[in-house]
């Protein structure tokens, strides 16, 4: 229930008991010309009432507190998730900046130890430059191609009938094939250079790169969620049966990255 509501209906009882207490106090006046008997009996009528209504009063006062601590406890896990935030970005970017730095080093050096060949050729120093940046990538390339683990018919036996349902042996490893071009497509953008990449995919592209820097996903083939577009693997009822079968086969295993959801693809043992 919402916290004004609940004040506004700890309102209208209050009033309902101040209008019950003027009632029986009215009530009381009324039954003096009887014995007295009556009015001790009344009395703690409207004793018990007056302490009914300090109770529901404290009540109210407790739901105000709680409601203005609100925003206070808003900002402290909005800070949380900042600082949380910032610390994992520094995980992920700091070590992968060492190796530019180093060679950024290494070159200055290399300028002050030997002036005489960097004066001779000015060319030379940054042809090499760029052929030891594009060399880079090529390190990366030794992922190489995405497993493609497809299921066997005695696997597909071995489920039980309410995991199989209506999947077929052709259904699951068509679907595996699917798998195999989202990662190989994810992994063709990650180790693509920045300026070939067109503005629409570029954000993406450092999205994955980032991901595949985390612990347990470092050297394996993944895709994301959101990549899954067919043409044989959907987001449908079959798809999720599909994710689920391979999941419990040992195909795919699952994890969550922000707003991710990652799966990795797993090589045969």
């Amino acid at each position: 229930m919402d916290v004004k509501k609940a004040g506004s209906s700890l309102d209208s009882l209050i009033s309902s008991f101040n209008a019950r207490i003027t009632e029986l106090q009215e009530l009381v006046i009324g039954r003096n010309m009887y014995p007295a008997s009556s009015i001790t009996d009344l009395s703690a009528v409207d004793t018990a009432l007056k302490t009914l209504e300090l109770q529901v009063q404290a009540i109210k006062d407790r739901l105000r507190e709680e409601a203005e601590a609100i925003p206070k406890a808003k900002k402290l896990i909005n800070a949380s998730l900042k600082q949380q935030k910032k610390l994992q970005n520094m995980s992920l970017h700091v070590p992968s900046l060492v190796p530019d730095r180093a060679i950024t080093s290494n070159s200055e050096t290399n300028r002050c130890l030997f002036p005489e060949v960097s004066g001779q050729e000015p060319g030379v120093g940054s042809l090499k430059l760029e052929e030891e940046t594009a060399a880079l990538p090529k390190e990366k390339k030794g992922r190489g191609s995405p497993p493609l683990w497809h299921i066997t018919g005695s696997e597909l036996d071995s489920l039980s009938s309410y995991m199989r349902g209506r999947l077929t042996l052709e259904k699951v490893n068509a679907a595996i094939n699917d798998m195999a071009s989202y990662a190989e497509a994810n992994a063709q953008l990650i180790v693509a250079p920045r300026k070939k990449l067109a503005e629409n995919i570029l954000e993406k592209a450092l999205e994955l790169r980032d991901i595949a820097a985390m612990e347990g996903i470092k050297g394996k083939h993944f895709f994301l969620e959101a990549d899954i577009k067919g043409p044989n693997l959907k987001l449908d009822n079959t798809g999720k049966a599909i994710l689920t079968v391979l999941r419990h086969l040992g195909r795919i295993s699952e994890t969550r990255i922000g707003h991710h959801r990652v799966i990795i693809l797993q090589k045969p043992q």
